[in-house]
């Protein structure tokens, strides 16, 4: 792909052919193959594209099924500390809750790179769609108070009286080499959110991510763990349905989730294979219609 320097791309192709350093059967494969999977396509009996559908992009029914994708693909980690009861599912009626972190309220975090441009926006102005505060907000009982604090301080935490924490943070948008990464890290504030709420009162962290990063140094005072990779535009209705009981987590890990990137590259099978979550593992839960 060249999307930018194709005229300095197709002069230099030219003068590569013409001194016989690529030979035309080449280039003539290359047209042969591109012009078959036209011909199958049938773009040249058809070469405008049928638009009979295209009211039902975005439709209620496509919606509906993205939240069902978004919800199975979740991946609960951890449910409860040691010795304790499980967290998860969280009771939709109480006094007060507290919803922190920088990708709880932001639909670009949610969808991530090639989402409308292509290395991803932020903020909730791209699309239509609904973030993970939206969907909370929409779930609990009416008489729930909801409280949004992006990086909140521990003081205010602990003297606040919430009866628990939803905490959403990840990665920030990126596309190709964009995502390069020698250390795999939660982007700032993250690290500082879980430390602030998950050392003051019970949490569940939501890690918004496009694949496994850092989590240990603060797995013992997360009480649950979710995976909830970039689900995207109704990612928020998705995790809320999980997160409150109307359905239970059911995904496992397509990827190894390492414990620092020093044991990176590791696969099963390697001989220093030492994960912190191994492939295909995923707590499961029943759904709880009345909480």
């Amino acid at each position: 792909m060249v999307p930018e320097n194709f005229g300095e791309f197709i002069d230099e192709l030219k003068l590569q052919v013409k001194n016989n350093v690529v030979p035309m059967s080449r280039i003539d494969d290359a047209v042969r193959r591109i012009l078959r999977v036209k011909f199958v396509m049938g773009l040249f009996e058809n070469p405008i594209a049928d638009l009979s559908l295209s009211d039902k992009l975005g439709s209620q029914e496509h919606r509906e099924l993205a939240r069902e994708a978004a919800r199975k693909s979740l991946v609960l980690l951890k449910n409860g500390k040691h010795g304790s009861k499980p967290l998860l599912p969280l009771p939709k009626k109480t006094s007060k809750i507290l919803v922190a972190g920088s990708h709880a309220d932001n639909l670009g975090y949610q969808c991530g790179g090639w989402t409308i441009e292509w290395q991803g926006v932020q903020g909730n102005d791209l699309t239509a769609g609904t973030t993970i505060l939206g969907a909370i907000k929409k779930t609990v009982d009416p008489t729930t108070q909801v409280v949004y604090m992006e990086n909140p301080d521990a003081n205010f935490v602990k003297t606040s009286k919430f009866s628990y924490a939803v905490v959403v943070v990840g990665e920030v948008p990126y596309a190709e080499m964009f995502g390069d990464s020698s250390n795999l890290t939660i982007s700032e504030p993250g690290p500082t959110v879980i430390s602030n709420v998950c050392g003051s009162i019970k949490c569940v962290v939501v890690v918004v991510s496009g694949r496994p990063v850092v989590i240990e140094p603060y797995l013992s005072q997360i009480d649950a763990l979710v995976a909830a990779w970039l689900p995207g535009s109704e990612g928020g209705p998705g995790v809320a349905d999980a997160l409150f009981g109307d359905h239970g987590f059911t995904g496992k890990l397509a990827r190894t989730w390492f414990k620092s990137v020093d044991q990176l590259p590791m696969n099963v099978g390697d001989s220093h294979y030492d994960p912190l979550f191994p492939f295909g593992f995923g707590l499961v839960t029943e759904p709880r219609k009345e909480n």
